[in-house]
């Protein structure tokens, strides 16, 4: 298993600049043949894999306003190969906070959050080099960003067309481009990409939150008909939306801890055995 870290602190600094790839085998951190990535200037706020079709890609983000996209790069001797930069993304006027891969269906791309408020989406072209789609996001900053699923909702549920061809293939499900994204502006707001105009667009904004909310997140789905996103804010509460087709409203509901600790069992709706607590 490959494993991606920010530098541990030091008695001076409490955050650190470097990027620590290593290898974890039986459980066993394998330090001995790890890698440090030097690039950033600031403290490293997050890193995300790329899907592995795609390579060893790894992104990071930090508070001295760039974006990294690296890539081991293979060899025949074992660390002869090491890692590059393929990527490096220096136009933000304040933090990058958050980076997010696409689901691979999409293709290499990765969103951005900045505290400048700018959405960046990069993406990987045929000619091997990278589109930058850069928009405003949130008025005062963003915090994060997660993608949904490339599936569209409910699409498991359509029936096949009845003159497919015995033994051949159903026709692929169109794949969708849609993210979320978490403000300093209370808000969350999906968007999605409109392929007639090559624009991305937004869908939805999610009002919710009394002060800044700072990270997002979009539940897988497999293409049955409701769709989940959770929120979480800087007002010390956890929303789950849920939309329960393409065409409903978004509806919140906020995590009561007390009410929501039931045991495993409950859960399921599994009757207990007798003395068990």
């Amino acid at each position: 298993m490959r494993v991606a870290t920010t530098g541990e602190p030091t008695p001076i600094k409490t955050y650190h600049e470097d990027i620590i790839v290593f290898d974890v085998v039986d459980g066993e951190t394998q330090r001995t043949s790890g890698h440090t990535l030097k690039g950033h200037t600031g403290p490293v706020w997050q890193v995300s894999w790329a899907h592995p079709k795609f390579g060893q890609i790894l992104a990071s983000c930090s508070y001295d306003g760039k974006v990294i996209i690296w890539k081991e790069q293979q060899a025949q001797a074992p660390r002869a190969g090491g890692w590059s930069k393929i990527k490096e993304q220096t136009q933000h006027k304040a933090s990058v906070n958050s980076v997010s891969w696409a689901p691979h269906e999409l293709g290499a791309i990765l969103a951005c959050a900045s505290s400048d408020g700018t959405i960046p989406v990069l993406s990987f072209k045929n000619d091997n080099t990278w589109g930058a789609d850069v928009f405003e996001g949130h008025a005062i900053g963003c915090n994060a960003v997660s993608w949904a699923p490339a599936v569209q909702p409910g699409s498991l549920l359509v029936p096949q067309p009845s003159n497919t061809v015995p033994g051949q293939a159903p026709a692929a499900v169109q794949s969708v481009k849609r993210f979320a994204s978490a403000g300093c502006d209370n808000l969350v707001k999906i968007r999605g990409f409109r392929d007639d105009t090559q624009a991305w667009v937004e869908k939805d904004v999610l009002d919710g939150h009394a002060d800044w909310v700072r990270d997002v997140a979009c539940a897988p789905n497999i293409g049955l008909p409701r769709s989940y996103i959770a929120t979480a804010s800087q007002d010390k509460t956890v929303l789950i939306w849920t939309k329960d087709s393409p065409t409903s409203p978004w509806v919140k509901t906020a995590l009561d801890p007390p009410s929501a600790s039931v045991s495993p069992t409950q859960a399921s709706g599994a009757v207990a055995p007798a003395g068990a607590t």
